[in-house]
């Protein structure tokens, strides 16, 4: 792998990582059973370069802003490169975003340049506003012929015939302008800098090393923090493989284990308990005689991994579980959402670490992974190599605010002074969640101090985000809540969204109200719908600029208000 500290910025280091293995396969792009792109780092380099110089000649330069709006697919990385090379800021997007939002943070990030998938764009091209918030250039991959691009570009063609200039850039200017998914009203860019992406590689690749023959599985979106790092920029920093699998279907992601012969891949919690539950029903069909010695080789497996793994020993003793991973697989990595310490251990006993980890947006990715050394599935591991974690203010228990500090956190939230000085506070990032160390220097969360809310499938949903849909409600106020915050359960996990309403003149909710929540909630997307509603008969507390104070309106209910209270939609 690269010695990434002798590298100022992600383009440079690329750009070395592309010469130093150049018959080397670097990406394969898988759509189901059917293979439609494999390149080698020579043949990325011969697609990316005449992409950049096209974008120079058309006054792209240092400092200048492209979004990508793509699913995953090779197109998407080569166009990162490009933009690198050329000195640019890259501004990934979520394609699953609702195309107002998605112009929004188009505007927000004044990206000069949009490149984005041909479906994508004709939705995008006619929502409300997209000509006032319309970057200078589109590029429009994969237009069907003699389709009319409205004054876009076909990204294919859009090459220049002369070799580009390669722009370098300092460690600390920026490299990405990242949001995070449902920023509703307020978007909140967290600028990356190139020594945040360097440090961070440097830092995972230390614990789990990549090296050419290996393959990262990819199948999390690419402008998602995790898989831009460890689905792009370490992989291509190692001479390692990416396979894109343009589908989340269990029965392919199956078949791409085996074909391709994995080594990692990263998951949501989701997923990860899909894949627990069809191999328990698997085991469980299992004539009594097998099964049974199933259940002794994997016994025997926990003993000899206890300290730390063994895959040697593990592939061998399960021989046949591993093959159905591919014979190949290292790790598995999970985050964006609390995972089961039970799930967490059954893939261990089987031979099959998974790296639990914890990080947001400002901190680049990740802030704490476990490294098995020893397993322990009851906490989202130690700090990374290089990044420092504090409990600020702690009470007797040693819980408190997780504080943050190293060259993997943000350099501020762009054009957001204010919100960039509430965070980031003597140089120490306040995550806002809540949790404690323990002796051994392992996190364990307890809960979340923001609004935000964290779904099973990773997803970041913002509470005013929803509650925007409910404005005009013919009700007095109304409030959004994850109902584990209100109701502290015993999982972490699962949770539900409730809207807290205090109706007009107090009393019950009428049924025109109760219809119109429901109307309401039926537009949004599904992992942002509530699922029930509170009816609460006292005025919300607020602050002296009539903000509504959450953490004490929320106190109010639990002392007040049973779960059992909730009418569910």
């Amino acid at each position: 792998m690269l010695d990434l500290r002798q590298y100022n910025c992600l383009g440079e280091a690329l750009r070395a990582g592309l010469a130093r293995w150049p018959g080397e396969t670097c990406l394969i792009e898988s759509d189901r059973d059917r293979e439609k792109a494999r390149l080698t780092y020579r043949q990325f380099r011969e697609a990316a370069l005449p992409l950049a110089r096209a974008l120079q000649e058309a006054g792209f330069q240092k400092d200048s802003r492209a979004a990508i709006l793509m699913t995953n697919q090779s197109k998407w990385l080569i166009s990162a490169y490009a933009v690198f090379y050329s000195g640019g800021v890259l501004v990934p997007l979520d394609y699953k975003l609702p195309f107002a939002e998605q112009l929004q943070l188009l505007a927000h990030s004044r990206a000069e340049v949009l490149i984005v998938e041909y479906h994508i764009w004709r939705a995008l091209a006619q929502s409300e506003g997209f000509g006032e918030r319309k970057p200078r250039l589109v590029l429009v991959t994969e237009a069907p012929v003699g389709a009319a691009l409205e004054g876009a570009r076909r990204w294919e063609e859009f090459r220049g015939n002369r070799h580009p200039i390669f722009v370098p850039r300092r460690r600390e200017d920026p490299a990405c302008i990242v949001y995070s998914s449902g920023t509703g009203g307020r978007p909140k860019g967290c600028v990356l800098t190139h020594e945040n992406y360097l440090e961070q590689c440097r830092a995972l690749t230390a614990l789990f090393p990549f090296a050419p023959g290996m393959r990262y599985l990819s199948i999390l979106p690419t402008n998602h923090a995790i898989d831009f790092m460890v689905g792009f920029i370490g992989p291509f920093t190692c001479g390692a493989t990416v396979v894109h699998l343009r589908t989340l279907r269990p029965e392919y992601i199956r078949d791409a284990f085996r074909k391709y012969k994995i080594s990692y891949m990263t998951v949501v919690p989701m997923l990860l308990k899909i894949l627990e539950r069809g191999l328990r029903e698997r085991f469980a069909e299992l004539p009594r005689g097998r099964r049974q010695m199933l259940g002794a080789l994997i016994s025997m497996n926990r003993l000899v991994t206890r300290r730390r793994p063994r895959l040697k020993m593990s592939r061998a003793l399960l021989r046949q579980v591993h093959e159905g991973f591919g014979g190949e697989l290292r790790a598995l990595f999970v985050g964006g959402a609390f995972t089961e310490a039970s799930t967490l251990q059954f893939f261990y006993d089987l031979g099959i670490p998974v790296g639990n980890g914890y990080g947001c947006t400002e901190a680049g990715t990740v802030i704490t992974l476990n490294d098995f050394k020893p397993f322990r599935a009851d906490t989202v591991g130690r700090p990374l190599p290089g990044v420092e974690v504090r409990i600020a203010d702690p009470d007797a228990e040693g819980v408190g605010e997780v504080a943050v500090r190293g060259k993997t956190v943000m350099s501020h939230y762009l054009d957001d002074p204010e919100m960039t000085a509430e965070t980031i506070v003597d140089g120490w990032l306040m995550t806002g969640d809540l949790g404690r160390l323990d002796a051994k220097g392992h996190l364990q969360l307890l809960g979340r101090k923001k609004n935000m809310i964290v779904t099973e499938e990773g997803k970041n949903i913002y509470p005013e985000d929803i509650e925007a849909v409910f404005e005009g409600l013919a009700a007095k106020e109304f409030c959004v809540f994850a109902a584990n915050y209100l109701w502290p359960a015993l999982t972490m996990i699962g949770e539900q969204l409730v809207l807290v309403v205090h109706p007009e003149g107090g009393g019950a909710l009428s049924e025109e109200v109760a219809a119109d929540i429901a109307e309401r909630n039926r537009r949004l997307l599904n992992y942002k719908r509530i699922s029930g509603y509170l009816v609460w008969d006292r005025d919300f507390p607020r602050t002296a600029s009539m903000k509504i104070k959450r953490m004490e309106l929320a106190e109010q209910i639990r002392q007040a208000a049973s779960r059992d209270q909730m009418v569910t939609l």
